[in-house]
């Protein structure tokens, strides 16, 4: 099957199909106020590490994505869907008394919030899509959902950027409560009606928060997956973190040329998104990881010299490279995982790979007060470097064990280990 008659069979599924309009629904309205949180700290208290802190604060409840995932397990996936959209864009309204650097404890509460509320959403719709798109179709999906969701970045943070400049911080809270209430809408739509969800088994709710753990624990191909998405996390939450000194030390710019940072660092994952689905079944998924690790530690590192050029490429490096660990470990965890705990190791998967980030966002925000950006960079370029080499490493030494196979098909293609749960 070619690459290309894939993306039409995932666009033509009508439940692959509303899932991706209601992440580019959302998506656009989440990185409309990703970026311009960030700007609105800056312009009301001048302070780089707050600004930073924005982004820390929508990271911060993946550390609890073990929990947030149960829900995914123990509620009918679409109406979790729909109602945590709406609950989203209630969310958001208060942001429209945030005014003064007085008030920016309220636009930090709600950050965590909505952070909370995508772990959940994000749970919800990788196990709904686990069970009802073709296996054969789950890493080109993946794929398309990184291409409509990083895609927005080509023009929510300008869109954001500028309607803040116009008319400030709260028009742009109302566009991004407008837009969860639109992805509500869409996915109310989805053509699929979900079983009713196991009941708990007896047994210690702390057993049932770590079965996903265990799930990932236990897999030869979850585990370097998964571990090396928290290196690669943990690198680019630092990277993220001094990208606004970052602009402001080394480039000499505005704030808001952050903006155009972003954007460019979107095209750059529209294209692996693209590309993703046939390159998975090509080359073994940690292969294609480490490929990707590599590319964004050289963007990272290109951070450490100043001219514009060096630096859009940086970003388009970065947008390309950071998504691939991502795209393979979650299609692995789509396809080794049985449903009945898929969305607890899809949350806890996303929690081990992306709790490092909000780690390194805080640790980054204060290291960039004292320590020179360009010496971050460079040591974050340096880790990525070494983390796509053992990555590779481990993907070449499992290749030549002795006895060893060759490596399992992707997902739903013909030889794909028998065992692995189908939808």
């Amino acid at each position: 099957m070619g690459g290309g008659s894939a993306v039409v069979r995932v666009l033509r599924d009508r439940t692959a199909g509303r899932c991706l309009a209601g992440v580019v629904v959302s998506g656009f309205g989440m990185s409309a106020m990703w970026l311009t949180a960030g700007i609105w700290v800056k312009s009301l208290t001048g302070s780089n590490s707050l600004a930073a802190l924005t982004v820390f604060a929508m990271w911060a409840p993946v550390l609890a994505g073990p929990a947030l995932g149960a829900l995914a397990d123990r509620m009918d996936r679409k109406v979790l869907l729909v109602r945590g959209n709406l609950v989203t864009a209630c969310l958001l309204l208060p942001l429209v008394l945030v005014d003064s650097g007085r008030t920016v404890w309220l636009l930090f509460a709600v950050l965590v919030l909505h952070g909370a509320s995508g772990v959940v959403l994000d749970a919800a719709e990788s196990a709904l899509v686990a069970g009802t798109v073709p296996a054969s179709l789950l890493a080109d999906f993946n794929g398309l959902r990184m291409t409509a969701n990083e895609g927005m970045k080509l023009v929510a943070p300008l869109a954001g950027a500028g309607l803040y400049v116009r008319f400030g911080g709260p028009a742009v809270a109302l566009l991004a409560a407008a837009t969860c209430a639109l992805a509500a809408l869409v996915f109310a739509r989805l053509p699929v009606r979900g079983p009713l969800r196991a009941p708990v088994p007896a047994g210690s709710w702390r057993d049932e928060l770590a079965a996903g753990l265990r799930r990932i624990r236990a897999s030869a191909v979850l585990r370097p997956l998964v571990t090396a998405g928290a290196a690669t996390m943990f690198l680019a939450g630092v990277n993220g973190a001094v990208t606004f000194a970052y602009v402001d030390e080394v480039l000499g710019r505005a704030p808001a040329y952050a903006g155009v940072l972003y954007a460019v660092q979107g095209a750059g994952s529209v294209a692996v998104g693209l590309l993703a689905g046939p390159l998975l079944r090509r080359v073994p998924e940690r292969v294609f990881a480490a490929g990707g690790i590599a590319l964004f530690a050289l963007g990272a590192g290109a951070r450490t010299v100043e001219p514009d050029a060096v630096a859009l490429g940086a970003s388009a490096a970065i947008g390309f490279g950071l998504p691939c660990v991502l795209i393979a470990a979650m299609t692995a965890v789509q396809r080794e995982t049985p449903d009945a705990v898929l969305g607890r190791t899809a949350a806890t998967a996303g929690s081990l790979m992306t709790a490092p980030n909000a780690v390194a966002l805080a640790l980054g925000a204060g290291l960039v007060a004292v320590v020179d950006v360009q010496v971050l960079t460079a040591v974050a370029g340096a880790a990525g470097v070494l983390a796509a080499v053992v990555l590779g490493a481990g993907a070449r030494r499992q290749r030549d064990a002795p006895g060893a196979t060759a490596p399992a098909p992707t997902s739903g293609e013909p030889g794909a280990d028998p065992a692995s749960p189908q939808p």
